[in-house]
C-alpha cells in the first residue's frame, strides 16, 4: 500500500473505530487504521485482526493498523475519528500537528466535551487551519457494521459538500448513509441517547418491564428534543437515525453498553463495579453530568437525566428515583 494514497484514515481502532475501518476497506478503499499502543497496532497488522475488540472479523488486504500518528495523517487527505468523547480533545491536538491545510475531519465520537461544548466547536478551536468537519452519528453496534450486516446513519457536515463526500466515500451495498444539515443535532442525539439508555437499562434492572422501559425511551425522546432545540438543533432530526433511530437501539438491545451499565445498576451493582465489569468505556456515565450541568444552566427541564445525575453522583436510590418521577406533578405530554 502506497502510505501517500489512501482513502481514509481512521482515527482510533476501538470497536467502532476498527469496524468503519473494516467496512471502508471491504469497499476496496486504501484505508489506514491508527491505534496509540505500538504492541495492539502490530498485533493486528500481524494477525489481521482486533482480537480485543472484533474477534472473528478478519481485515482486508487494503487495511493497515498503524501506531504512528503523523503517518496516519500524513496517509489521507480525510481523517476520520473514533475516539471517546473524554479523549477527542486530546487526540485532535495531536494530529493538529500534522495536518495540511487540504486535510478534512469526520468523527463519529458520540458526547460532548466534558466542559459542555459540543466536538464541532472543539475542533474548530484547537486545529491550525479552517478545514471542512462532519460528524458521523446513528444506530450502529460495531459487530454488525463489520460484520456486513445492514446498517444506516446520518452525516452532517461543514461544509455541505464535504458531508456528501463522506456519504459517498463510504456507503456500500450494506451500508446506507444519509446526508443531514443538522451538525449540532446529529451530535446532540449521539450524547443523550447513551444517558438515556442508562436510565432504560436501569428500569429493567430494577425489574419494572416493558411498560417503564418503553415511557422511559418515549419522555427520554422528549428530553432530547427540549435539549437539542434549546442549543439549535432542528427538530426533525431528533425523530430520524441519529435520535430516535439510535435512542431506541441502544435503550433496547443488550450489544450497548450503555444499556448493560444500566441494567447492573439496577441489580445492585455500584458503578466502578458495572464498569469494570463492562470493561470499555460507557459515555452515558460521563454525559449524564456534562449534560445536567448544561441544561441547568439552560434552564431546561429534563427530568430523567437529573434524576440519574441523583443516582450516579449523589448516591440516591434507583427506587425513590422513579417514585420521584412518577410522583411529579401531572402535566400535559
Amino acid at each position: 500500500m502506497l502510505r501517500t494514497a489512501c482513502d481514509l484514515s481512521v482515527i482510533g481502532a476501538g470497536s467502532y473505530g476498527t469496524s468503519l475501518a473494516v467496512s471502508a476497506a471491504k469497499k476496496g478503499l486504501r484505508v489506514i487504521l491508527w491505534d496509540r499502543n505500538p504492541q495492539r497496532a502490530q498485533h493486528m497488522q500481524c494477525k489481521r485482526e482486533n482480537l480485543k475488540y472484533l474477534p472473528g472479523i478478519i481485515f482486508p488486504d487494503t487495511l493497515e493498523v498503524v501506531s504512528s500518528l503523523e503517518t496516519a495523517v500524513r496517509s489521507s487527505l480525510r481523517l476520520l475519528v473514533v475516539v471517546p468523547s473524554k479523549t477527542f480533545r486530546e487526540v485532535v491536538s495531536a494530529l493538529s500537528a500534522f495536518v495540511s491545510p487540504n486535510h478534512s475531519l469526520a468523527w463519529a465520537t458520540k458526547g460532548l466535551s466534558s466542559d459542555g461544548r459540543f466536538l464541532s466547536e472543539v475542533a474548530k478551536e484547537i486545529l491550525p487551519y479552517k478545514l471542512p468537519l462532519a460528524v458521523l452519528s446513528g444506530p450502529t453496534f460495531a459487530k454488525e457494521l463489520a460484520s456486513g450486516m445492514p446498517t444506516a446513519i446520518s452525516v452532517a457536515g461543514i461544509p455541505s459538500s464535504f458531508a456528501a463526500e463522506i456519504c459517498e466515500l463510504m456507503h456500500t451495498d450494506t451500508f446506507r448513509l444519509y446526508e443531514s444539515k443538522d451538525l449540532i443535532g446529529l451530535q446532540i442525539g449521539g450524547a443523550v441517547k447513551n444517558v438515556i439508555a442508562i436510565a432504560a437499562g436501569m428500569s429493567d434492572g430494577l425489574g419494572y418491564g416493558a411498560n417503564a422501559r418503553t415511557a422511559v425511551i418515549t419522555r427520554g425522546l422528549a428530553e432530547m428534543v427540549r435539549f437539542g432545540l434549546a442549543c439549535g438543533a432542528q427538530e426533525r432530526s431528533f425523530m430520524g437515525l441519529s435520535g430516535l433511530g439510535d435512542l431506541i437501539l441502544t435503550c433496547t438491545d443488550d450489544q450497548s453498553r450503555n444499556r448493560r451499565f444500566g441494567v447492573m445498576l439496577g441489580r445492585g451493582k455500584t458503578s466502578d463495579e458495572a464498569l469494570n465489569s463492562i470493561g470499555q468505556v460507557v459515555e452515558g456515565y460521563g454525559m449524564v453530568n456534562v449534560i445536567k450541568n448544561l441544561s441547568s444552566k439552560l434552564g431546561i427541564e429534563m427530568p430523567i437525566c437529573s434524576e440519574l445525575y441523583e443516582i450516579l453522583y449523589k448516591g440516591k436510590n434507583g427506587c425513590d428515583a422513579a417514585r420521584a418521577l412518577l410522583t411529579r406533578e401531572l402535566k400535559a405530554e
